[in-house]
């Protein structure tokens, strides 16, 4: 019996530090996390007829910063990432007699569930929760000088991510592309001023139901990383087609802009400070 004893609690010994190294693995994947900022610059056509019945085109700056780590959920194969955009643009009507700022923040958290090609492909698809805030402003309108911007829905995300090498450098190329598939919209009705909905409290359908019929919007970005001494740089391009009709307005704003930044890994400790990684050119 007691030798018995002794062999059980001999395999114990061997296999229990075994067992806590695979889940110490399993929970520092978890605390990978790649983040990464970038600036850019492009051309932005703003259309909306609740202040212009003309298209308005000029120069656009954007800010974008994103986040991505591995989660627990589903044997560890889901990312969360989190991305913030914020643009302003400058626009002009075709006839360069009236000008239109705009600036619009975008914030979205999606999960993606990683799927494996083959060593170098990589293709990511999952749910992401979106949402849109904003103001434009037409300078020659004096009843109805801006319009408010404020929207959210529910998209389908999808990622492709490839790994390759030119000589001796590795480089990282990916595509996303967001869909929305459902939410809501802030709007006005056609012909209502501010004024009279919130200071006589009109009562109308100010909350609009969205989807494919009245929002079809797509929201594209690539971006390419590689290795400059210590640096990952990150280079990209956004392109942004936001468009709806609601209450009788029509709306869209169409963004193309040329973006750079670099890429920045973290470790997080457990006593949630962050410990550079060495360098690494691929984050995903």
């Amino acid at each position: 019996m007691w030798r018995d004893l002794s062999y059980i609690l001999f395999l114990l010994w061997v296999l229990c530090p075994v067992a806590l190294s695979a889940q110490e693995d399993s929970l520092k994947a978890t605390r990978y996390v790649m983040r990464s900022t970038m600036v850019g610059a492009g051309k932005s056509n703003v259309f909306d007829t609740y202040l212009s019945p003309l298209e308005y085109e000029g120069p656009e700056v954007r800010l974008l910063h994103e986040s991505m780590r591995m989660t627990r959920l589903m044997e560890g194969r889901v990312s969360v990432q989190n991305l913030l955009q914020v643009h302003f643009s400058y626009t002009k009507n075709p006839a360069k007699t009236g000008e239109m700022y705009s600036g619009l923040a975008n914030w979205n958290i999606a999960l993606h569930y990683h799927f494996p090609v083959n060593d170098r492909l990589k293709i990511l698809f999952g749910p992401m929760l979106e949402m849109n805030g904003g103001v434009v402003y037409n300078r020659r309108n004096t009843n109805n000088p801006a319009q408010a911007k404020a929207y959210g829905s529910l998209d389908a995300s999808a990622m492709f991510v490839y790994k390759f090498r030119i000589a001796r450098y590795p480089m990282v190329l990916r595509y996303q592309a967001n869909l929305p598939v459902a939410g809501a919209m802030f709007s006005p009705e056609f012909g209502e001023s501010y004024y009279e909905m919130f200071v006589l409290h009109n009562k109308g359908k100010h909350v609009v139901f969205t989807s494919f019929h009245n929002n079809p919007s797509l929201r594209q970005m690539l971006t390419l990383d590689f290795p400059v001494r210590k640096l990952v740089m990150r280079v990209g391009y956004v392109c942004d087609l936001q468009q709806a009709e609601v209450n009788h307005l029509r709306t869209h704003t169409y963004s193309h802009d040329f973006m750079v930044g670099f890429v920045k890994n973290f470790y997080l400790l457990k006593s949630k400070r962050k410990m550079d990684l060495p360098h690494d050119p691929a984050p995903f």
